[in-house]
């Protein structure tokens, strides 16, 4: 047997024709994230992702009516989510959960044509998006909003959370962050994904599934950890005795580094840039200045820059947005890539089925109950 790669670091899994990380740029079927973070809406990525082409303007606007007809929840799942203790549960429990339950309404999960995955897709990411507006809004009391017709994704998703217009500057940054975290090649969830629907199991598994992978703190979880951060550190001038002091009891400073750049997450610098403006906007400048102070130092002291988790934690903030809700968000762009790389495993399956590298006892002889120690 081969000897085992930990974490499989630099083991090629799969083929895929949707994202791509070549000498440290990220591409959507061969498009550079820049061009997409500043071009492109979320929808347009969503077709893209699960076609391979950009959409013409007809296309646009059927995936954008279909995207959000289907983020009007049905009842039964409101009641469902209702039925939670809405103060205690971690939002992404509750969307794993949720997402779980879903497959209760679909007539068929089992039927796996293209054609029915399809369908599938559009109402999953909807939901998904619909599902993290309601229970914010449920756990504050409030009902949740039904969508408007005449948005986009990211207008309802606003929308849909606070309840009043969105403002453009909001459209732009949520737009923005959904675009960048929509795919990332074959990361922990994605490929969590693709290894339960190998199986055949069915499209809610594969999904719910990944959302589970992402919860952790290594990996969606990274961007609350990052807000968590910022707000014990408090002022800027606390910021680089804090991390020092975190660096010498040997603790990881969460949103820095990324196994799979070694110059920097090309993602970053758009979310920076939103960090910028939108703390500037909001009159608390000190979370992008004492981000800018980690990052630097950081970068210098370890010679690591900072990924797309490290900046996304103050827009969300500045957004308003509690912080228990950053990775749900995160959950919602990604969903687009998980489905994406899901559609691919079933139009190429092979079970995924690696193997292990056995380090245990060999030779051990069972020991009869009476007389084991």
């Amino acid at each position: 047997m081969t000897t085992p790669t930990k974490g499989l670091e630099g083991v090629v899994a799969a083929e895929s024709s949707i994202s791509s990380i070549i000498d440290d740029q990220l591409t959507y079927v061969g498009i550079p994230i820049d061009d997409l973070a500043e071009n492109a809406s979320f929808e347009e990525v969503v077709y893209l992702l699960w076609n391979l082409k950009l959409p013409n303007e007809t296309e646009l606007e059927e995936i954008r009516k279909a995207l959000v007809e289907n983020m009007k929840v049905p009842e039964g799942l409101i009641a469902h989510l209702k039925s939670y203790d809405l103060k205690s549960v971690h939002p992404m429990a509750a969307l794993r959960t949720a997402v779980s339950y879903m497959s209760l309404y679909d007539e068929n999960p089992e039927k796996l044509d293209r054609e029915s995955n399809l369908k599938r897709a559009i109402r999953i990411q909807g939901n998904l998006g619909a599902i993290v507006t309601a229970f914010a809004r449920l756990r504050n009391g409030e009902e949740p909003v039904q969508p408007k017709p005449e948005y986009t994704f990211a207008e309802n998703f606003i929308y849909m959370l606070n309840g009043r217009a969105p403002k453009d500057i909001e459209v732009e940054a949520i737009d923005k962050a959904l675009v960048l975290h929509a795919d990332h090649e074959l990361n922990a969830s994605t490929f969590t994904a693709r290894v339960c629907v190998a199986t055949l199991s069915d499209m809610y598994s594969g999904i719910t599934a990944a959302i589970g992978a992402l919860k952790g703190p290594l990996h969606g979880g990274a961007n609350e950890a990052v807000m968590k951060m910022l707000t014990e550190i408090g002022e800027v001038d606390n910021a680089i005795p804090y991390v020092k002091d975190k660096l010498a009891n040997k603790e990881k400073i969460m949103g820095m580094g990324h196994r799979v750049y070694r110059n920097g997450d090309p993602r970053a610098k758009h979310l920076k840039e939103m960090s910028r403006q939108l703390t500037e906007l909001v009159g608390e400048e000190k979370w992008f200045e004492m981000s800018i102070k980690i990052e630097d130092y950081i970068k210098e002291e370890k010679g690591l820059p900072a990924n797309v988790d490290f900046y996304s934690a103050s827009v969300y903030h500045s957004l308003g947005i509690d912080h228990d809700l950053f990775t749900p968000i995160f959950a919602v762009s990604r969903t687009s890539g998980w489905l994406a790389h899901i559609l691919e495993q079933y139009e190429n399956n092979r079970l995924i089925r690696p193997r292990a590298d056995y380090v245990g006892p060999e030779h051990a002889k069972f020991i009869p109950l009476e007389n084991r120690e």
